[in-house]
């Protein structure tokens, strides 16, 4: 069998991982690269995407461009009939989110976002403990992404403005994780700053969920802070962080039990629940696996029709809702109630 031909728009920091990844993986092979400004990488480069399309005919296409341009490359894609996984989040609106979701469904192209949690082997666990009741009924969740990026992150003009900042970069990856986790956010509150760097963006928020479940959840997020309380740096998945295996960065809570996650520290009541009472700790096995890999495999797979989009554009389109929801309530400090 070929190898599933794909190319990818934009080679900043995500497209340069993409390209990695494509570059290993047997089963793939590396096109084109749509980025006027791409440094040298022995693959055609194009100036635009649908030149690329027309020229390459790739059998997918990757998009990792600025937040900005994923609806435009998007239906780009879905025009030249090519399967396409976007890079999260969707869109910066719900409105441009809806007609890029629309224009694929209605094509029947495949679109999937990047979501790429949604691949990791320590994600599908916990959502496995949860959803089989050992911790009893959820009733809350501690979350945090507090992590300080360099200054060199922001020299590029548009992460130092509005939707460059760690509620629509970071925290949407976060919202994701705990929508499969924990169900639909049904309400949510928010309080922001940008007072550490003084952009036009934020760089902290503190959030409150309210789940359709009922249960509530608390949110931290800060791309300033001096902490390895994220994923990326305690869940051991992406080499090129470092690592703080002792620490969460969620605390899923039920009427029987809690689970830490990525330690995957399992505590659950011996009997009828008490706080005088000790409650049985234990550690729950989990495979350690990148999902960004997983998620290229997933793509391809989904490419050749083996299998239906993990993360979907209406997938992507809900946590983007949810989201917008909490960056709207971080600017009016308004409980939005979503739909």
């Amino acid at each position: 069998m070929r190898p599933v031909r794909i190319a990818v728009a934009g080679a900043g920091l995500i497209g340069r991982r993409h390209i990695e990844l494509l570059r290993a993986d047997a089963h793939c092979e590396l096109v084109a690269v749509a980025d006027p400004a791409a440094p040298a990488l022995d693959v055609p480069v194009c100036p635009s995407l649908p030149e690329l399309c027309a020229a390459e005919r790739p059998d997918g296409v990757i998009v990792a461009t600025p937040n900005r341009w994923h609806v435009r490359n998007g239906l780009e894609c879905v025009e030249a009939g090519v399967p396409v996984l976007v890079e999260k989040p969707i869109a910066d609106t719900v409105a441009d989110a809806e007609v890029l979701v629309k224009a694929a469904e209605e094509a029947g192209v495949p679109l999937l976002v990047g979501h790429h949690r949604r691949h990791s082997p320590i994600l599908a666990r916990a959502r496995e403990i949860v959803r089989g009741g050992v911790l009893g009924r959820v009733v809350a969740v501690q979350g945090s992404a507090t992590f300080a990026k360099p200054d060199d992150y922001f020299e590029q003009a548009w992460r130092r403005e509005p939707g460059g900042g760690p509620i629509l970069i970071n925290l949407s990856h976060e919202v994701d994780n705990l929508r499969h986790l924990c169900g639909d956010i049904v309400a949510v509150q928010a309080q922001s700053s940008r007072a550490a760097r003084g952009f036009d963006v934020e760089d902290t928020a503190a959030v409150t969920l309210r789940f359709a479940s009922g249960a509530l959840g608390t949110f931290l997020v800060s791309d300033v802070a001096a902490s390895g309380r994220s994923w990326e740096q305690t869940s051991r998945e992406n080499p090129h962080y470092p690592s703080y295996p002792d620490e969460d960065c969620y605390v899923i809570s039920g009427t029987h039990g809690s689970l830490a996650v990525p330690t995957m520290r399992l505590r659950v009541a011996d009997g009828a629940p008490s706080w005088w009472k000790p409650m049985r700790t234990s550690l729950v096995d989990v495979e350690r696996a990148d999902p960004l890999a997983r998620q290229l495999a997933h793509f391809r797979a989904v490419i050749t029709g083996a299998e239906r989009p993990l993360v979907s554009g209406r997938e992507g389109l809900a946590t983007l809702r949810a989201t917008q929801a909490v960056a709207d309530a971080a600017g009016t400090g308004d409980l939005i109630t979503l739909c």
